[in-house]
Order: structure tokens, then sequence, then C-alpha cells
């Protein structure tokens, strides 16, 4: 059979920081750090030291394939360290400093990672966990302070080389990264993240329908790197040559700062981050800057904080996606009839979870297998697939996938006929009353749209008439006063009326995952045993 005649050019992740350095040299790379200082590189630096890189853990024995942890926040030289165990044919594994100490020891050991880097912010937990990490040799501090006595600087680290490196050669489909899973039951799983995936993955968020990168793009990235790869961010920066600003400090008062005096242009972050510099904005009179386009995902994104970004100028992007799928799944891109919208359909077009990029399939399937219709009214569990989307956990005996190639993805959604997604539920979340099912995110989304209310969460009480009732959780604003009857009344004007709360408490906090989101299975232990009033007597309790 005859080969076509273009040549064999290899999807390499390196190639992303070399045509950087090399048609974007001076783009400033801003690095925000947790002690308020800034620094300031460029793509040609990172470039360089990531060779530099490459060479100390050549120089180290760590092999190709080999994993080369990180537990740290967003900075050039967190960035540095990526391309860097990339290039030489390692495998850079972003750890979560937020997950429990069970779950550092075990995905450690299971990773069986070489090397840590990591910031001074995390020592006393790396001290705590070293005993429990045998595969670790080598420690290094991205930012030790004056004074440290600690392990090695990751600067003198890399001082006895000079970047006169060659990127390892390989297969594109070679690993690249590996990040876990922050699944709530059993262990976390890996994702390996390989070089093709990856840079398809990066082209396709450039695009404008996706992130609308470009090169005069300022880009600030409110979620972490080691959160799903900052959703793919540090590897889509290089291929627009866009400013980045990457920081450790998400309090609402330094990203304020950040964006208008970095000048700002796109950001992305999960809706509680946006929840919070939506209150200090309005608390303090502060503003965003020129900030053009955000994204949010992570989980749904409440009507009213589309609209409040919308009525400031700021596009949304909402997007859906998982670890498994490196993360973009979704994203909600104009369609063609967007000028033809008013205003009310354009957000509701928005408040769905948006539509895929080239690359990537959706379906949804009844309990049976069964493939059900994009009508906009089915509901049913959410299934993709496509080149970034995982096969096999890492080191698993089998594919996680069925023998179409299908990943199901735990959530329920509903596909509509001009290829939107809107997530009803998670699988495991959702709220299952009289045979039917209530969407716990459109009842919080709802709730969230009431004044005074700062986050909600709907969970589902046993009942002993209806199998499931709701209860919505609710925590008000500071200083704000919610009443039980007004927030119902506005409620019954969103969902449907047996959608409504049994119950509404009003609670101190919410408890939130390693990620930032809520976590329903730590509420539904917090209201273990709770009981609706007058369900005793339908039980024969007394």
């Amino acid at each position: 059979m005859a080969l076509g005649a273009m040549q064999h050019w290899l999807l390499r992740v390196t190639s992303l920081i070399d045509h950087a350095e090399r048609e974007h040299p001076t783009r400033e790379i801003v690095s925000a750090w947790a002690d308020g200082s800034v620094t300031r590189t460029n793509w040609q630096e990172v470039a360089r030291n990531a060779r530099r890189m490459a060479q100390a853990l050549e120089a180290g024995g760590v092999g190709r394939g080999e994993r080369v942890a990180t537990l740290a926040m967003n900075h050039a030289r967190h960035l540095t360290a990526w391309y860097g165990a990339c290039g030489m044919g390692g495998v850079v594994h972003t750890i979560n400093p937020r997950l429990f100490p069970d779950q550092l020891t075990y995905i450690v050991n299971h990773a069986e990672d070489r090397v840590l880097l990591y910031d001074a912010l995390f020592a006393p937990l790396v001290e705590k966990m070293k005993p429990h990490w045998p595969t670790i040799e080598t420690y290094a501090c991205f930012d030790p302070p004056a004074g440290w006595s600690g392990d090695v600087a990751f600067e003198e680290w890399l001082a006895p080389f000079d970047g006169d490196y060659r990127w390892a050669e390989g297969d594109e489909r070679d690993p690249c990264g590996l990040c876990y899973t922050s699944g709530t039951t059993g262990n976390p799983k890996g994702v390996l993240y390989e070089h093709r995936s990856t840079i398809l993955h990066a082209m396709a968020e450039v695009s404008p329908d996706v992130m609308g990168l470009s090169a005069r793009s300022v880009a600030l990235p409110i979620v972490p790197m080691f959160h799903a790869n900052a959703w793919g961010l540090p590897w889509a920066a290089p291929i627009a040559g866009c400013k980045l600003v990457l920081s450790a400090d998400y309090r609402p008062e330094r990203m304020c700062a950040l964006f208008r005096d970095e000048g700002v242009t796109h950001s992305a972050g999960v809706p509680t981050v946006w929840i919070e510099m939506i209150a200090f904005i309005e608390r303090t009179g502060a503003d965003l800057g020129p900030l053009e386009q955000v994204v949010i995902g992570g989980s749904a994104a409440p009507r009213a904080m589309i609209e409040w970004l919308r009525a400031r100028g700021i596009a949304v992007g909402h997007a859906w996606g998982m670890t498994e799928t490196s993360p973009i799944g979704t994203i909600g891109a104009p369609p063609a009839n967007w000028g033809e919208m008013d205003e009310a359909a354009q957000v509701a077009f928005i408040s769905r979870q948006g539509r895929v990029p080239f690359g990537v399939e959706l379906r949804i399937v009844d309990d049976e297998g069964r493939v059900l219709p994009r009508d906009g009214e089915a509901s049913g569990r959410l299934q993709i697939r496509g080149p970034w989307v995982v096969q096999r956990y890492f080191k698993a005996e089998e594919d996680a996938v069925d023998a179409d190639g299908w990943f199901d993805t735990g959530d329920v959604a509903i596909l509509h006929p001009d290829g939107t997604m809107q997530i009803t539920d998670r699988s495991k979340d959702v709220i299952k009353s009289g045979g039917e099912w209530i969407s716990s995110i459109e009842l919080e989304n709802a709730a969230l749209g009431f004044p005074g209310v700062l986050e909600a969460a709907a969970i589902g009480i046993a009942h002993p008439k209806w199998d499931e009732r709701p209860l919505l959780c609710v925590v008000r604003k500071p200083g704000a006063e919610v009443c039980p009857d007004a927030l119902r009344a506005h409620l019954a004007g969103q969902v449907a009326k047996w959608w409504l709360p049994d119950a509404i408490e009003f609670v101190d906090d919410l408890p939130h995952t390693a990620t930032g989101k809520i976590s329903k299975k730590q509420l539904r232990e917090r209201f273990t045993g709770y009981a609706f009033a007058g369900t005793e007597a339908m039980t024969g309790r007394d």
C-alpha cells in the first residue's frame, strides 16, 4: 500500500515549547508567589531551563518512562518542570497537596515516583510523608526562603547544567503525564496522558470556539496545575505564544490585582472561585481589568453567575470535562445564530455545558445501555470517546471503555438537537423521588439566583413514601438575611413544584473536595439520620 508524501512529524510535547521559544521568545511568563512577590521570565528562558532540568534528571539516573512528581502551585518553575520531565522522556506526575495522607501515600507509591519537586509552602507535608514514599530518591524545593536548610533548591539543582541538550526522541504514543482522579470511593485512579493526546487536546483548546487564545492573549488560570493539568492551559499557551500569568495565591484581592496589573484577557476556574471573586468585587468595588473571556467548569455554573459576568462585558464559556478527558469534553461556544438570539436565549444556551470540539463524540444511554435520542428531553448516562479520552487506567488490567471505545463518565445528561450537552447530575447524586429524577444541579443553581445565597447544595434524604426527597443546604452571604419562605417562593418560579425541597437548612459552610467542588458525599454523611418533619408518623414510629 502506498504511503502519502507528507513529512512524518511526531506529535511530542517538546514541540510546543520549541515553538514558543522560537516564535515568541520574549513573551512574558509571570509568577505571583505565595509570599506576595512577583517574578518574570519568558518562553525562551523556560525552554532553556527545561533542557537544564532534563540534564539534571538524566544525571540523577531517571530513565525513560519513569515518573517525576510535583507538589506545587502555579509558577514558571513548575512549568519548567513539566517540559523538563517530558523532554528527557519522563512522565510528569502532578500531585494534589489537598489529598489526605493515605491518598498521598497510595498515589506516590502506585506511581513509583523517582523525584519530587515541591513548593516551600508544602515542606511540612513533604517531611511528614517522606517515610511513606520509599521510591522517591531526589527531593528539590522550587522556592526555598532565605536561610533554608532543607532539600536542595531547584535553582541549585540545575546550576551544574548548561541547557545544551537535545530532547529525547520517541513515539508520539509515549506517556508524558500522569494525573490521579479525586474519586470519592476507593483508591484514586491514574490517568496516563500521551504526547499525542496532549498535543491534540492543546490544539483544540486554542481554537476560537474553545478558549480562543492568540499571541495577544494574556491568560491566567485560576485552577491549579495539579488539577487536570490546569485544564491544559500550560500545554496550549505556547501554541499561541500568549502571555501566561501564574499565581500560587487565589485570594480574590490578589486575583483582582493581577487581572488589572497584568492586563489579563482570558481566565478559567471553578464556580467557587468566581463566587468568591464576585462577592469581593461587590463588597469592595474592585474590578477585573480588561478581562474578555472566562471559562467556568468543574461543576455547573449558576445562571446568576453567568448573567453577572455578561453584564460586565465578559464572555462566558461553560465547560465540562474530567481528568479522564484531559480534561476538555465540551464548551459553550456561541452557535451560528448567536446574533439572532435575545439575552435570555443566550444565557439559557451558555447555562448548558456546551458542544464538543472536533475529536470528541458524546452519547447518552439508559440503564440497559440503549442509546437515547438527542432530542433535548431524554436523560441518560453520559458517555464519551475521542483521542484525548482515557482508554485504560494506569496499571489497570482491563480497559475502562466498552468494546466500541465509549467511556462512561458517571454523569447524567441531556443532549439537545443543536448539539449542546446539559449535565443534570452525577449519577450518584441524582435525587430519585417517586420513580422520577430530580436534578440537584438545577435546584442548586436556582437557589444561587436568590439574593443573599452564597452557596447551595441539594442532597436526597430517605423518605418512606417517595424513596428520596430533596434537602437544600444553604450558606448565606456575610451579613445577609435569607427568609426560607421567600427562598421557597423563588424556587417555585424556577423549578417544577414537585422538585421543591422538603426542607431548607442554613449551614455555616459546605464541605469541598480537594479540587474545590462541593462534596455531596461528606454532606450526606453530615446529615446521616436526618428526617423530614412528619415522616415519623408515616413509618409508624413514635
